[in-house]
C-alpha cells in the first residue's frame, strides 16, 4: 500500500507554499496527499449564530471547505498523478496534526499560519510538531531551491541515525547531492581523551573520523548519492544556518548529542526552525517517539 504525506492548510500564504512542497514530497514516494484543516470552531462550543461569518456548519464551514478546495487544486497543478484527499478535522491544529502523523510518513507544515504573530519566525504549530510528531516533520520557511543540495547536520549521536537515513533518502528521491556538515568546538567535542592529549589537531582528526564512522552504512545503501564531507570548526547553529542558504533542503536530528534527556527539541533545530533559509526536516529517533 502506498505511504502517505499529510500538510496542514490554515489558508495562510506560508500553508499554501507548504502543500506545493507536499504534493512533490507525495509524488517522489508515489505516496498519497492528504491535505486535514483542524477545524477549532464546533471545539470551542460556541453558541448557536455566535459567529458574524455565521453558524459553525454554515458559514464557517463553507469557508473551510473552499480552504481545503483551493488547497487541493494547488496540489494537482503540481502534482496532478498524486491521489489527494481532504480532511476537516474537529480540534485545534496542535493535537490533529500530532495525530495525523502517526499514520504518514511525513507530515508538511508552513513555518507561521494565519495565527502567527508578525515577531515569531516560526509558529507554535510547526515547533510542537518537530518535537511531539511520530514521523519526520518538514517545516517550510522558503521556497526550495531547485539546484541545491541536501544537507544534513551530523553529530555522531544514535538518535541523529535517523535524520542521516532520511536526509540520503530525500537527497536519492531528489536525485541531487548531499552534503553531511558536522561543525565540532573543543567545548562540545565528545572524545575527552583526544581533547587533552593530542590537542586541537586530533582532535579535528577524531571529528572527520566521527563524521566518516557515522555516514558509512548509509552510503552503502545509497550509493548513487554524491555525498560532500564538510567538517568545520566553530558552533553548530551558525554553520547550519550558514549552509541553509545554498541548501535545497535542511535535515536535523530532533535532539543532538549535547541535549538533556527530557529535551524534545534540542537548540540546534529549535535555531533552524527560526532562522533557516530553506525548509527543514526535523527527525526524531525511534527512541524518543513516545
Amino acid at each position: 500500500m502506498a505511504g502517505r504525506v499529510v500538510v496542514g492548510v490554515d489558508g495562510s500564504a506560508s500553508g499554501l507554499a507548504a502543500v506545493e512542497v507536499a504534493a512533490r514530497e507525495a509524488r517522489l514516494r508515489e505516496a498519497e496527499l492528504r491535505v486535514v484543516h483542524a477545524f477549532l470552531w464546533p471545539a470551542m462550543h460556541p453558541p448557536p449564530a455566535s459567529s458574524p461569518l455565521g453558524p459553525p456548519e454554515g458559514g464557517v464551514r463553507s469557508m473551510v471547505e473552499r480552504l481545503l478546495a483551493e488547497a487541493a487544486e494547488r496540489a494537482r497543478s503540481v502534482a496532478p498523478e498524486v491521489e489527494v484527499s481532504c480532511a476537516v478535522v474537529t480540534g485545534e491544529p496542535l493535537t490533529v496534526l500530532e495525530a495525523q502523523s502517526h499514520a504518514a510518513e511525513l507530515v508538511v507544515v508552513g513555518s507561521r499560519g494565519m495565527g502567527g504573530f508578525v515577531g515569531l519566525l516560526a509558529g507554535s504549530t510547526a515547533v510542537h510538531l518537530a518535537a511531539h510528531g511520530r514521523c519526520p516533520v518538514l517545516v517550510v520557511r522558503e521556497e526550495p531551491r531547485a539546484d541545491g543540495p541536501v544537507v544534513v547536520g551530523v553529530d555522531g549521536s544514535v538518535a541523529g541515525e535517523q535524520a542521516v537515513d532520511f536526509a540520503f533518502a530525500e537527497a536519492a528521491l531528489h536525485a541531487t547531492d548531499l552534503v553531511a556538515l558536522h561543525a565540532w568546538t573543543i567545548r562540545n567535542a565528545p572524545m575527552p581523551s583526544v581533547r587533552y592529549v593530542d590537542g586541537a589537531a586530533g582532535l579535528a582528526g577524531a571529528e572527520e573520523r566521527l563524521l566518516s564512522e557515522a555516514l558509512a552504512g548509509h552510503r552503502e545503501q545509497y550509493p548513487d548519492v554524491s555525498v560532500r564531507h564538510e567538517v568545520v570548526h566553530g558552533g553548530t547553529r551558525e554553520a547550519l544556518i550558514e549552509a541553509s542558504r545554498s541548501a535545497r533542503l535542511m535535515v536535523v536530528g530532533a535532539r543532538g548529542r549535547g541535549g538533556f534527556a527530557g529535551l524534545l527539541l534540542g537548540s540546534v533545530s529549535q535555531a533552524l526552525l527560526h532562522h533557516a533559509h530553506c525548509p527543514v526536516a526535523v527527525v526524531r529517533g525511534t527512541n524518543e517517539r513516545h
